[in-house]
């Protein structure tokens, strides 16, 4: 107990662990190739050049640079050399090549300074896809390694967290992290789940709660059902399909690919005629070479390539960190150009779970609605079913009694009956209500007018019976999801238009759920097939749909869709298979984040391009128009190439996510 109460807490960090953490960070960064060539090819021309200012022989300060040369240029020469090998052109052999020309000509200092800037500009590139990548992969490293499962006789063992199984019942002490997935089956706690779900206050977690792998358990002990394999865990989830959109090309960036082999080509030739025709022309040797290679650094597209997938990818992670899988780059630009949203009802907007709504005692009876709940609470105990469980639920949550019941017994299609304190108390359907149409007429009559007033209210009625009397009716209505209204509400303003709803419940039930989530168009009733065709008529208007959806029967309208997003903690495989984008956690704040956040790169996207193109041209214009230093434009290249990997990055953090619906 001791060592448990006097045990730091992690989120206060001591001195030597935040000087650790800062080695640990140093050494991730020397550990790319890139920067450890960057930084010795740095030293070594910042050795030349203070040799040569200070006047030493000029075989040393030749032969630093010359080091320079093969630091810094050895790694994109081999690369360049494969590409030509594959018959693609690669712009980073167009740089070796007008370094090694500007030393072939007495320029060395200039050529050593662009195989700086250059390499420097690829350690920065690397340091970018790393980052992108560690954001996601880190939280892998949340779970712990090792976990304590208990046996069937109760005792502990530790055994390694990938071998956990799903039925595993694990131990989580005070301060430890949850080594799986799974459902709470013993103890009370607060759980930090800001890894996961960024909730910046821990979460109490109770018996029937869920909790997810590389979480921290508070102050209390928690026994815990593993309910998903190591693999299929949410980070896991997380990571593998984060990875796999990253592989994916969106259609800016495969344009850029396309244009870029022919524009690279068109640079040599330019290039090329820079340097021969004014040569033939009588110019001089040394100023025509020096003004074609300048042009050929210049012109080279690195910012335009790098203008693109660093902004789309750290989107993508910071997304999938917060619970939303977008499966590719192409999705992601999907949700940029979103226009309308089309919204399944049942386990989309709603839980998927039945709630009492209303309790209506039949007044010939006499019975108080909190009788009447408890009674039917009471009886509907024993029972597995979903409509018994929200009874039970509802009478706990008035902090009503539950009686103990006996000699229950259940009818499919019926209902259930048993034995409440000495009364016979049958729940079921309203069609219970025919067989006591001759013993209590009156009774019987009001009941039947509050089925149908709750019916046409589109509520589930239950009738309860006590003592062959009908006593009352209870209606049950799905339960509205956490966050729905406000998240309808922020799509609306996003997209400049209300979310359809396409549902295959009733009329009713349809428009009573959209009007308390703030829907006005409504289409109900519709087969799965009706769903596409609704999302078709709805494309040929001219929208751009994204539709969400949870169920097997969604999932066509998924696949017609512009883009598709599935509910993932009870989203059927076809559905999460067939979906662009998976909201993992079921949580609908997330989808107008994810679309802010898709706008916001898109725009940082065109903020590249355009940067990119204007620098490029400028040099371009004064290294044609008149004579552009090389080592300025070697700078103004690289230096732009640097900007445009810097501001793709903006996107990982944080705040870009807790600002993302305000844009």
């Amino acid at each position: 107990m001791t060592s448990t109460l006097s045990a730091q807490r992690p989120d206060i960090a001591s001195p030597d662990l935040g000087s650790r953490t800062r080695r640990s960070r140093l050494w991730s960064v020397l550990s790319m190739s890139e920067v450890r060539w960057a930084a010795l090819a740095t030293v070594l021309f910042l050795a030349g050049g203070a040799c040569q200012l200070l006047g030493a022989p000029a075989a040393v300060w030749w032969t630093l640079y010359l080091a320079c040369y093969v630091t810094g240029g050895c790694e994109p020469t081999l690369s360049g050399l494969q590409a030509l090998k594959e018959k693609s052109l690669d712009v980073d052999l167009l740089m070796i090549v007008a370094a090694l020309l500007a030393a072939s000509i007495g320029q060395v200092f200039d050529g050593a300074l662009l195989i700086v800037i250059f390499a420097t500009s690829g350690a920065l590139e690397a340091f970018v896809t790393r980052r992108t990548a560690d954001s996601v992969r880190a939280l892998l490293d949340l779970a712990p390694e090792r976990a304590t499962r208990l046996t069937a006789t109760g005792e502990e063992e530790v055994v390694v967290t990938a071998d956990l199984v799903v039925g595993d019942v694990v131990l989580v002490r005070p301060g430890e992290r949850v080594g799986a997935d799974g459902e709470v089956v013993d103890g009370l706690s607060e759980v930090d789940q800001a890894s996961i779900t960024g909730e910046p206050l821990p979460v109490v977690k109770r018996v029937g709660d869920e909790v997810f792998a590389g979480t921290l358990n508070g102050t209390g002990a928690l026994r815990v059902n593993v309910n998903r394999a190591a693999e299929d865990s949410v980070v896991a989830r997380i990571v593998t399909l984060v990875e796999e959109a990253s592989e994916t090309k969106a259609r800016t960036q495969l344009f850029i690919e396309k244009v870029e082999q022919r524009y690279s080509v068109g640079v040599v030739v330019t290039t090329l005629a820079l340097f021969g025709i004014p040569l033939a022309a009588g110019a001089a040797f040394e100023p025509t070479l020096l003004r074609a290679m300048t042009f050929m650094i210049v012109a080279s597209p690195c910012a335009v390539v790098l203008a693109t997938m660093p902004p789309l990818l750290s989107t993508i992670a910071n997304a999938g960190r917060h619970g939303v899988l977008v499966k590719s780059a192409v999705a992601l630009e999907k949700f940029g150009t979103t226009d309308l949203v089309a919204f399944d009802k049942t386990g989309t907007l709603t839980q998927g779970t039945p709630r009492v709504s209303e309790i209506e005692p039949v007044p010939a009876a006499g019975m108080s609605s909190e009788r009447l709940l408890s009674l039917a609470a009471a009886a509907e105990r024993p029972s597995e079913h979903p409509l018994a469980r929200a009874l039970v639920t509802a009478a706990q949550q008035r902090d009503l009694p539950v009686p103990h019941s006996d000699d229950f017994t259940s009818t499919p299609g019926r209902g259930v009956t048993a034995t409440v304190e000495g009364a016979n108390v049958r729940v079921g359907s309203p069609a219970i209500l025919d067989e006591l149409e001759r013993t209590c007429v009156e009774h019987v009559t009001e009941a039947r007018t509050l089925v149908r007033e709750l019916e046409e209210a589109g509520r589930t009625a239950v009738v309860v019976i006590v003592d062959e009397v009908p006593v009352g009716v209870l209606a049950l209505a799905d339960q509205l999801r956490p966050g729905a209204r406000e998240a309808v509400a922020k799509l609306t303003t996003m997209t400049g238009r209300s979310p359809v709803l396409l549902t295959g419940d009733n009329e009713l039930a349809a428009r009573r759920l959209a009007d308390e989530v703030g829907i006005s168009d409504v289409r109900a009733g519709l087969l799965p097939d009706g769903k596409v065709t609704e999302v078709r008529r709805l494309q040929e208007q001219g929208h751009r749909v994204l539709f969400v959806g949870d169920g097997v029967n969604d999932a066509p309208a998924m696949a017609a869709a512009e883009l598709g997003v599935a509910m993932g903690r009870h989203g059927s495989d076809l559905a999460l298979e067939t979906a662009d984008a998976v909201i993992v956690r079921d949580e609908l704040a997330t989808l107008p984040k994810v679309i802010g956040m898709s706008r916001r790169a898109h725009r940082l996207v065109r903020a590249n391009l355009v940067f990119a193109a204007t620098v490029i041209t400028v040099l371009v214009i004064w290294d044609i128009g008149w004579i552009l230093p090389l080592p300025l434009g070697v700078a103004g290249h690289e230096g732009s190439t640097m900007v445009v990997g810097l501001n793709g990055l903006r996107l990982l953090a944080r705040s870009a996510w807790n600002k993302a619906d305000l844009t």
